[in-house]
C-alpha cells in the first residue's frame, strides 16, 4: 500500500508549483529526503519541472526504465535495481506517461484553496523552511519530526 504525498515550492514571485509523489510519503522517508536533499530551491524546481513521481530519491538522476524487463531475482534485475538506486522515478520522464505535469498556482492562497490533497503535503516556502500538512494545517517539518519522535518515545 502506498503513502501518497505532494511536494511543492513557493517561488520568489509568490507562485507555487506542486507535484504528486506516489510512494513513501511519510515523514521518515519523503520528509527526511526533502529536508536533507531538496532544500535548495533551484534543485527542487528541477524536480518539480519533471512532474509527478513514483518514488522520490536523494538525487533527481537520469532517465531509466520505469519497470524492470527482467525477472525478479535474476542478475539482470539486480543490475537494474542497483543502477537506479537513489534516483527519483518520474511518471513522465521514465515511463513516458502524459498528464503528470506539475500544477502551478498564482500564490500561496490559491495553492491552499485549489491544490491536490494527499496524506502528506510538503512545501518549501520562500522563508527557506520546509512545512508539512498531515491534515491539521501546515507546521514546520522539523517540528513534525520532533512530535513524531515524542509520540514514538511515549
Amino acid at each position: 500500500m502506498s503513502t501518497n504525498s505532494t511536494i511543492a515550492l513557493e517561488f520568489a514571485n509568490g507562485q507555487v508549483g506542486q507535484v504528486y509523489a506516489h510512494w513513501d510519503g511519510y515523514l521518515a522517508h519523503n520528509g527526511k529526503n526533502l529536508l536533507d536533499n531538496y532544500s535548495d530551491p533551484l534543485k527542487l524546481q528541477q524536480l518539480i519541472d519533471l512532474g509527478g513521481l513514483s518514488t522520490l530519491g536523494a538525487e533527481i538522476g537520469e532517465k531509466h526504465e520505469f519497470d524492470c524487463p527482467h525477472k525478479y531475482g535474476t542478475p539482470e534485475y539486480q543490475e537494474w535495481q542497483t543502477a537506479k538506486e537513489g534516483m527519483c522515478t518520474f511518471y513522465g520522464r521514465d515511463r513516458g506517461e502524459e498528464g503528470m505535469s506539475a500544477r502551478y498556482f498564482k500564490d500561496f492562497a490559491d495553492y491552499e484553496q485549489n491544490h491536490q490533497y494527499q496524506e502528506y503535503e510538503y512545501i518549501l516556502r520562500t522563508d527557506g523552511q520546509w512545512y508539512v500538512d498531515q491534515g491539521n494545517g501546515y507546521e514546520l517539518l522539523t517540528e513534525a519530526f520532533a512530535k513524531e519522535a515524542e509520540t514514538e518515545e511515549a
